[in-house]
């Protein structure tokens, strides 16, 4: 498979949500071909060219018919290669043979797809409940072994879920380049923070000792993550500043450890370029 954010492998297996779901927000373009198939690798890079070229416009999608004969007798395929384009869940057209790229524009062209950017897709899974996000996941995972990827959107999952030993499981299984991914980062904070808070008194008992004693910083420091994670991140950073200004050393620099760990968390690029600011003034 070429490597394209626009190109793809179709299997039975993910067809229905690469391709059937996926082409109610962005067309889809299926290349029925086989390795023995000459015209087959003629075409092969006209389509791979426009699927970047049109910059997500429409995907490709790529079915090997010696590989998935299934979906090939699905369609009806008796020559190849044949291109098949989907569009809102439906087959809408097509053509036989290795059209030189203009015809391969024109047939585009007449069906809407132009150049450029395609429209920010809706989340086509955005109403899942956390169990069938898990569920849906795992099934992928057994469908496609080799795509690690997966395995870290499993991990976010079961964070979400609330099963923090089993997100963390995944993560630590997951391939070393993983380790600077910025949702594996992100994943890792979470997780750094729910067990801070293992065992920990109730927020309002924190507020409680740290008006007692401004400088119970071990207070303050659970109270920052309880904030923090009940969407107070503004009031949450402000605790582990505190503590960062009034002694940074305290812990081995817990709270600065504790504000990088949040900008890992937060998606408030605003919000985190703040603080990101305070933090330096504190320390430089």
């Amino acid at each position: 498979m070429a490597e394209s954010a626009h190109v793809f492998d179709a299997t039975q297996a993910n067809f229905e949500n690469e391709v059937i779901k996926a082409s109610l927000q962005t067309p889809v373009l299926i290349d029925f071909w086989a390795e023995w198939c000459a015209p087959c690798r003629q075409l092969k890079p006209v389509l791979e060219k426009l699927a970047d070229d049109y910059a997500g416009a429409f995907r490709l999608a790529k079915v090997d018919t010696e590989a998935e004969m299934q979906l090939a007798a699905i369609f009806g395929i008796r020559s190849l290669p044949t291109v098949v384009l989907v569009k809102d869940g439906q087959m809408i057209d097509g053509f036989m043979g290795a059209l030189p790229e203009s015809a391969v524009r024109e047939f585009l062209g007449k069906h809407g797809i132009a150049p450029g950017a395609a429209p920010e897709p809706e989340d086509i899974y955005a109403d899942e409940t956390p169990v069938e996000t898990i569920n849906r996941l795992q099934q992928e995972i057994a469908a496609n072994p080799d795509q690690p990827e997966l395995k870290l959107d499993l991990a976010l999952a079961l964070m979400q879920a609330g099963n923090a030993d089993a997100a963390e499981a995944e993560l630590d299984a997951l391939p070393p380049k993983f380790a600077t991914d910025d949702k594996a980062k992100r994943l890792r904070s979470q997780l750094d923070f729910a067990r801070a808070l293992d065992g920990a008194p109730p927020l309002a008992e924190l507020v409680a000792r740290v008006d007692r004693d401004a400088d119970d910083f071990a207070a303050r420091d659970l109270l920052g993550i309880r904030l923090l994670l009940a969407g107070e991140s503004a009031a949450g950073l402000d605790q582990f500043l505190h503590v960062l200004k009034t002694r940074r050393d305290w812990q081995d620099g817990q709270a600065k450890k504790r504000l990088i760990a949040a900008f890992n968390v937060l998606d408030d690029a605003d919000l985190v370029g703040a603080y990101r600011r305070k933090m330096s003034a504190v320390l430089f």
